[in-house]
């Protein structure tokens, strides 16, 4: 009976071996700060799966800085997963020869520099990946040897708080914990009791206190004085032609001053056409700042979020039928649930891309760059899993008999050309070049074309699920594609009967005085603007401060 026992618990008696070499023995989990490299050395072993959080906003950074600084000869061939690969450090652990393989989600910060080393054979791609699945991976076949996690504050006992950006922690620290693998965790503080305690001090074995705050991105804060006329139309043009039409009432917001615009003509633009109570009240997105106008305005119902916001605590703390909180104020993140949420539970995902093809598949892997494209292509498709009725799913329903079923609406909405005069729709995706250089077995597509029901531009909408082929779809696309490649390719008589059809249709048709689109419709004009609707509430980042 000894000898199967043995044989069936390998990986925790390694655990136990480890831990016990350390000294820790079931006391105190606290370590200090000054001999994390030797807790590091000697938890961690050459070829163990590593994941070290990355979230889009928080880092374990004080772990990952540690890491870096290994010695290669003690410890090498180290597979990591991180699904935000931000931070510097985090490619520094590669180039040391620390770690060799990286399963990823996003590497927006460090997309040039993870492409060039890449190219160079000193990271080896696993895949890139969505969140959920690289998260999900970790509970089949990448569970984690050793996890270096943040939070807020932990106890002696190791119970850990982490207050409003919770995003990642739990999820990882499960996947770890309950696999026999060793959970380490920086913390802010050590404390007495607990606001509340988010994750239990059994699933961890090592806390240290960081000499400094783990680092917190403001990634999602916009400034209402960068959105100009052209984001200010397209706005106008998804809330005529996508939200208003298909009565969008659950939905996700990607990143940028396109749909930051969308959110701050809600209360002018969207309140001229009665639109109130009728579209957008339930969100699943980041506390962003620039919502801030619609909530006082009584337009959304509730927000669940991946992850925090700096500057975003108090107000979220004061509105707590809006937020999910706890009892202590802070919010309740968790990006997992979130991605779920926004996969299953919402009518409309809209974002943006770098590129689009005449297809509509699109991606925000270019040339030279490997960024990732994060829960872009969880929320961006459409799950055949859904099986509950919304007004905008049913607007979508084809089919007929046991085969009817609804249709999940992801809107693309994009400028035909970006900065620097850089077409967004291009003849073919850098994606399928880089990922043929980077040896991946699929191209690094973020959104398959053939999910993308709305295409919308300063030129139009593109409703490609009324097309009735493949050739219409790219017809449908030339003609909101404005004076790019594809664009210049379209037939203006085919544009007309494509009109005609409403499979496109141009701000006239619509009823969107372009004129109009100027930025005396923003709710808010500025960052300080959002701190006096939030009652002073907001408390903007330093970099922010522009008012």
């Amino acid at each position: 009976m000894a000898v199967l026992e043995s044989r069936w618990s390998t990986r925790r008696r390694e655990k136990g071996r480890r831990l016990e070499q350390l000294g820790i023995t079931g006391s105190s989990k606290v370590v200090d700060a000054w001999c994390i490299d030797d807790v590091l050395a000697t938890l961690i072993q050459p070829g163990d799966r590593v994941s070290i959080e990355g979230d889009n906003q928080k880092q374990a950074d004080f772990l990952a800085g540690a890491l870096a600084q290994a010695d290669p000869e003690r410890l090498h061939d180290l597979h990591l997963l991180i699904s935000s690969v931000s931070l510097p450090v985090h490619l520094d652990i590669f180039e040391r020869g620390v770690a060799s393989r990286l399963d990823l989600a996003f590497a927006g910060p460090q997309s040039l520099r993870l492409a060039q080393l890449v190219e160079d054979k000193v990271v080896t791609i696993g895949a890139i990946h969505t969140y959920v699945e690289l998260y999900a991976r970790m509970f089949v076949d990448l569970p984690p040897t050793v996890a270096l996690l943040c939070a807020e504050g932990a106890d002696e006992d190791g119970n850990l708080y982490t207050g409003a950006n919770t995003e990642d922690t739990p999820t990882i620290a499960e996947a770890t914990a309950f696999h026999d693998g060793i959970v380490i965790v920086q913390v802010n503080k050590i404390v007495d009791t607990l606001p509340r305690v988010d994750i239990p001090g059994d699933w961890v074995d090592v806390v240290v206190v960081s000499p400094k705050p783990y680092k917190l991105e403001p990634l999602f804060t916009r400034d209402p004085g960068k959105i100009g006329r052209v984001e200010i139309l397209k706005a106008m043009l998804a809330i005529r032609g996508v939200y208003e039409r298909h009565e969008i009432v659950s939905l996700n917001h990607g990143i940028g001053l396109d749909t930051a615009a969308i959110e701050l003509i809600l209360p002018t633009y969207g309140e001229e056409l009665n639109l109130r109570g009728r579209i957008a009240r339930n969100w699943v997105l980041n506390p962003h700042p620039t919502l801030i106008p619609a909530i006082e305005s009584g337009w959304v119902e509730s927000v669940h979020c991946f992850g925090g916001e700096p500057g975003m605590e108090r107000y979220v703390a004061a509105r707590p039928d809006v937020f999910f909180t706890g009892r202590d104020g802070s919010l309740r993140s968790n990006r997992v649930l979130a991605q779920l949420a926004g996969q299953y539970a919402i009518d409309m995902f809209i974002g943006s891309s770098l590129q689009i093809d005449g297809d509509g598949n699109s991606s925000t892997v270019t040339a030279g760059r490997l960024a990732g494209f994060g829960g872009a292509p969880n929320m961006g498709h459409d799950p055949h899993g859904r099986r509950h009725g919304s007004a905008a799913w049913l607007d979508l329903a084809s089919g007929e008999g046991a085969n009817r079923r609804g249709r999940k609406l992801v809107v693309q909405l994009v400028e035909t050309f970006k900065a620097g005069g850089t077409p967004t729709f291009v003849d073919r995706l850098d994606a399928v070049d880089v990922g043929e250089q980077a040896g991946m077995p699929l191209p690094p597509v973020m959104i398959y074309g053939d999910d993308v029901s709305h295409v919308v531009t300063e030129e139009g909408v593109a409703y490609l699920y009324k097309a009735d082929s493949i050739e219409e779809r790219r017809e449908a696309i030339a003609a909101v594609a404005g004076a790019t490649p594809i664009g210049l390719r379209h037939d203006p008589q085919v544009t007309e009967r494509l009109r005609r059809d409403g499979v496109v249709a141009l701000p006239e048709d619509l009823g969107v005085d372009v004129r109009r689109a100027d930025r005396s419709l923003l709710a808010a004009k500025s960052v300080g603007d959002l701190q006096a609707w939030s009652g002073g509430l907001y408390d903007p980042p330093a970099r922010f401060r522009n008012f």
